[in-house]
C-alpha cells in the first residue's frame, strides 16, 4: 500500500462569499438580507424627504425661498387686514411674488382664502401666521425666504383706543417695526414701504398739511409712529436701505370688482372708523350712528378729515415701491388735499346706503383733533400719483355693496379667525 502525502484540507468557503473568476459572489440567502437592508434604507430616505416637503419649514426648493429674475418678492405684513389685503391684491394682479405674514389679531383670514382663490399658481402667494413681535420667528422667516422688499402695514391703528391701552401701541407699532427693520438689515432686504399715518402731525396751526409740517403727535397712535419712522430714519443714515414712508389720511371704500371688503371684529366697533359705524347703523347692527363731537373750530362744528379711497392708498403704495431707489428716502402724505365733515360724511353715507341713520350727537373722543387734510403735491409731483375716488357716496356705495352681500364679514367667526 503506497503511502500519499496528506495534503493541508482546503478551507471550507465561509458564509458571507466566495470567489468565482475574480469576482465575489455573495450566496443566496446574504444577498437576499443585503439587498433588504438597502430598500428599507431607501425607503426609509423617501419618507423622511416626504416629511420634511411637507414640514413648513423646509422650503429649498420653494419658489418663495430664491431670487428669481424678472420677479419682485414683496414681503406684506398685516396682509389679512383691511389695508393690507387690498395692497396684496393689487401686487399680485402685477405679477409681484407675494408673501403675507399675519397674526389675524386684526385680520381676517377668509381674505386670505379669497387671495389664494384668484391666485392659486404655485410661487405667487404664501400665508405665514406669525406674530411679529416674536423677533426669533420673524428672523427664521426672512431666513426661509427671499424677499426684495417690504411693505409693512401691521399695526393696531384706532385713535380712542391708543389712549385706553398706549401700551399695546407702542409695542405693537414702534417695538415690531424694530423687529422687522432688523430683520431686513440681517438678511439684506433692501427695499421698505412704510405705512405711516398723518397722525403724525398732531393738530398742526395751518392747512393743508405737507411734509414740512412738524409731527406734534397727540395720542400713542400717532405718538408710536412717529417713533417707528424716527427709528427707521435713523437706521437709514448708515445704510444703502431704499426706503419710502407713506402717511396717510382716513381710509374709506373697498376694492371696486368686490371681492375684498373691510370686516373688524365685532368687539372693536366702539373705535371703528366711522365707515364701518354708518354701515352697522345701516344695517341695524347698532341704533345709530354716534358722532364725537360738534364744538371744534370748523364750518359746522364736526372733524374735518381727508378720506382717501383704499384703491388710490394702494396706488400710492404700487408707485412708490416702483420708485423707491437705494440710499434714498421718500416721505410722502397720500390724501385727496380736499378736507370733508364728519356731518357732510354722514349725509353722503345716508345716500350712499339709502336708509335713514339716526345721529347721536356726544361729546369729543379723547386724543381727536379738529381739521387735518393733506396737501398732496409732492407725491403728484415725485410719484406721478393722484387720487381718483374723490367722491364720497361713490366709494361708499362700492364698500356699502361689500358689506351688503357679507352680512357675516368673510364667514363663520371661525374663517374669521378671531
Amino acid at each position: 500500500m503506497m503511502n500519499l502525502p496528506r495534503t493541508r484540507a482546503q478551507p471550507r468557503p465561509n458564509n458571507r462569499s466566495m470567489s468565482l473568476g475574480g469576482m465575489d459572489y455573495v450566496e443566496p440567502k446574504k444577498r437576499s438580507n443585503f439587498l433588504g437592508k438597502i430598500l428599507m434604507a431607501a425607503v426609509l430616505t423617501a419618507l423622511c424627504v416626504l416629511m420634511l416637503k411637507q414640514s413648513p419649514n423646509f422650503n429649498t426648493s420653494s419658489p418663495f425661498a430664491h431670487h428669481e429674475p424678472g420677479v419682485t418678492h414683496v414681503l406684506v405684513t398685516g396682509g389679512a387686514g383691511y389695508i393690507g389685503s387690498h395692497a396684496a391684491l393689487r401686487l399680485l394682479k402685477d405679477s409681484y411674488r407675494v408673501t403675507i405674514v399675519d397674526n389675524l389679531s386684526r385680520g381676517n383670514l377668509g381674505a386670505i382664502k379669497v387671495l389664494q382663490e384668484l391666485f392659486p399658481e404655485p410661487g405667487r402667494l404664501q400665508f405665514i401666521f406669525a406674530d411679529l413681535g416674536d423677533a426669533k420667528k420673524v428672523q427664521k422667516i426672512f431666513s426661509e425666504n427671499a424677499f426684495d422688499a417690504v411693505m409693512h402695514f401691521a399695526a393696531v391703528a384706532y385713535v380712542g383706543e391708543s389712549t385706553l391701552d398706549p401700551l399695546k401701541y407702542y409695542h405693537n407699532i414702534t417695538s415690531n417695526t424694530l423687529v422687522i427693520l432688523e430683520a431686513m438689515a440681517a438678511h439684506g432686504v433692501p427695499t421698505l414701504i412704510y405705512s405711516s399715518t398723518c397722525a403724525t402731525y398732531g393738530e398742526p396751526e395751518t392747512m393743508p398739511i405737507t411734509e414740512e409740517t412738524p409731527q406734534i403727535p397727540i395720542n400713542p397712535y400717532g405718538k408710536a409712529k412717529k417713533m417707528a419712522e424716527d427709528i427707521i430714519l435713523d437706521f437709514h443714515k448708515n445704510s444703502n436701505m431704499a426706503v419710502m414712508i407713506l402717511r396717510y389720511f382716513n381710509v374709506i371704500g373697498s376694492d371696486p370688482e368686490g371681492r375684498l371688503g373691510e370686516a373688524p371684529r365685532p368687539e372693536l366697533r366702539e373705535h371703528g372708523r366711522i365707515s364701518g359705524a354708518c354701515f352697522d347703523a345701516a344695517r341695524g347692527i347698532i341704533p345709530g350712528l354716534k358722532v364725537r363731537g360738534t364744538d371744534y373750530k370748523t364750518g359746522d362744528g364736526t372733524c374735518i378729515r381727508d378720506y382717501i379711497d383704499v384703491t388710490d392708498l394702494v396706488d400710492a403704495h404700487v408707485k412708490a415701491l416702483e420708485k423707491a431707489s437705494p440710499g434714498n428716502v421718500g416721505i410722502y402724505n397720500v390724501g385727496t388735499g380736499i378736507g370733508k365733515s364728519v356731518k357732510e360724511f354722514v349725509e353722503a353715507c345716508k345716500k350712499a346706503t339709502g336708509v335713514p341713520i339716526k345721529v347721536d350727537y356726544l361729546p369729543r373722543r379723547p386724543g381727536d383733533y379738529a381739521e387735518v387734510y393733506s396737501d398732496p403735491t409732492k407725491i403728484r409731483l415725485e410719484l406721478n400719483w393722484t387720487a381718483k375716488h374723490t367722491d364720497l357716496q361713490d366709494s361708499l356705495q362700492i364698500a356699502w355693496s361689500w358689506q351688503k352681500s357679507h352680512l357675516n364679514g368673510y364667514g363663520s367667526p371661525l374663517a374669521m379667525a378671531v
